[in-house]
């Protein structure tokens, strides 16, 4: 179970000294879950010396800014994290929405950095990954690959990107600035469906026993770190949100399927509120919905699996947006003309308006399927909706200029944005949208049999446990197991006294 992120004590001793001389050489503090979870916790002599240091540059300090309270520049601390609420005007529905934004985290401006540091971590201090002689392999099909990249960096080892080669040319961008080789971007076949192509290539990259595959889809560490981190971020942030409001409920969490680690976030609301817990994946692909296949454009959802560590028998609904919507309202957005559109013939507040060049692809997914859930319940003005815009517009710039190119003849004018304000926006129905029966909910989970017994070779005994809520009620245990091995292995260093720590 090592390569699943379950292990708790010290698998190769040599491998872990290694590591350990290496992070003292190069100067790298790890910080814990915990600091990440709080980040007011991070010694005071770090957060001084943060005040110097780019929040876009490969530095190890970096590191204590992968969490959800950095500011909008991403050099200081906030006591909330940064949020856009979205307005009646704007939905079409009374339910309070509300977008908390990715692009506040360091490097690659996307909340994906955290799950790659917490798949990273349990590798790390207990003996399974040697910077000075492995190579981080990190499959994606969004950010989490530039993620992981960023992260090898800092720690001064081979990091490999493994992504769809129809991704966003902003992330070919950025990856090629990052990487210390070419070779270290594997384009593999198709587009965010294609979840099948990656996991061939990393097989046969695992081959080489050099190679640590972090594979996101199946790591319990994706799961934790988003459980305890976004899910804490998430509850100071509906907490803020509701004071003095004593009929306030948390009525759902919504989320894009992804790999499964950002839904995690539900498991927290739910056990802290009763959040109904919303799945969400691109209705040209219907995986969880109906079992489906097919191609989409919603950047940053990989389909036609079940991810290992999405917590199927805990979530209360699935729904399906479609790419068209989603492309279309990155182009309204985004636009001189759709802003104005917006300002002028909508009434939004112009503020609020720009505000939306910090929703991409995936968040404008969440965004459409938490007006569903809005609508689908009736949801009133006590209620409220909280989701995560992983990462902004900006990822996105080319895909807009597709957009228009094919849907509006290369032009876009005010009437071209009040066509996808009527199609897109206005009318968000409740269709593609289920409630998850024990019987659904059993259908989905054994629908990921294929992928992780038959192809990936998890033992049945393994993969049926995950049924149970006991079972990832039980991982928590692992937090403080691996936050007192960070603190062993940091000792160890010593680089925390260097820092004045």
């Amino acid at each position: 179970m090592a390569r699943l992120g379950l292990e708790r004590s010290v698998v190769d001793t040599a491998v872990y000294e290694n590591t350990v001389a290496r992070f003292k050489e190069a100067g790298v503090l790890l910080p814990t879950i915990g600091q990440l979870k709080d980040p007011s916790t991070i010694p005071a002599a770090i957060r001084a010396k943060l005040k110097q240091v780019s929040p876009d540059s490969p530095h190890p300090l970096n590191l204590f800014r992968v969490h959800w309270f950095n500011d909008g520049e991403r050099t200081g601390l906030v006591d909330v994290p940064e949020h856009i609420e979205l307005p009646a005007a704007l939905t079409g529905v009374k339910a309070r929405i509300v977008l908390a934004l990715g692009n506040r985290f360091p490097m690659i401006n996307a909340h994906k950095v955290l799950a790659a540091y917490g798949c990273l971590v349990p590798r790390l201090v207990t003996g399974q990954f040697d910077p000075t002689r492995h190579r981080a392999v990190w499959p994606s099909t969004g950010n989490y690959c530039r993620g992981g990249v960023a992260i090898s960096r800092i720690l001064g080892c081979h990091g490999t990107a493994v992504l769809p080669e129809n991704m966003s040319q902003e992330r070919f961008d950025w990856l090629d600035k990052w990487v210390s080789d070419p070779a270290d971007i594997v384009r593999t076949p198709g587009s965010e469906s294609n979840v099948k192509e990656i996991y061939d290539t990393c097989a046969e990259l695992d081959r080489d026993p050099s190679n640590i595959i972090f594979n996101q889809f199946c790591e319990f560490g994706n799961y934790l770190v988003h459980r305890n981190c976004t899910g804490a971020a998430l509850e100071t942030l509906y907490r803020a949100l509701t004071r003095g409001r004593s009929h306030a409920r948390l009525a759902a969490y919504v989320s894009a399927s992804g790999s499964g680690g950002t839904l995690a976030a539900g498991d927290h609301l739910k056990e802290k509120f009763g959040a109904r817990i919303v799945a969400v994946e691109a209705a040209e692909c219907p995986t969880l919905l109906n079992n489906g296949f097919g191609e989409h454009n919603i950047q940053g959802i990989g389909d036609k699996h079940v991810p290992y560590i999405h917590n199927v028998m805990n979530t209360d609904v699935v729904t399906a947006i479609s790419d068209l919507h989603t492309d279309q309202l990155l182009a309204l957005f985004n636009t001189d003309e759709g802003r104005k559109y917006l300002v002028e013939r909508r009434g939004i507040d112009a503020g609020l308006v720009a505000c939306l060049s910090n929703l991409g692809l995936s968040s404008l997914c969440n965004m459409l399927a938490a007006i569903k859930t809005a609508r689908y319940y009736g949801l009133g003005a006590d209620d409220v909706i909280l989701t995560v815009a992983t990462d902004g517009a900006a990822m996105y710039t080319s895909e807009i200029d597709k957009t228009i190119a094919r849907n509006f003849c290369g032009r876009f004018d005010s009437i071209n944005a009040g066509e996808i304000w009527g199609q897109s926006l206005a009318a968000t129905t409740t269709d593609l949208f289920l409630e998850m029966t024990h019987v659904e909910r059993k259908r989905v989970f054994n629908l990921g049999y294929f992928t992780w017994v038959e192809q990936q070779g998890v033992s049945l005994e393994e993969f049926s446990a995950r049924s149970s809520q006991s079972f990832w009620d039980g991982l928590q245990d692992l937090v403080p197991a691996w936050d007192a091995m960070i603190a062993e292995f940091n000792a160890r260093t010593g680089v925390g006294q260097t820092l004045g720590v």
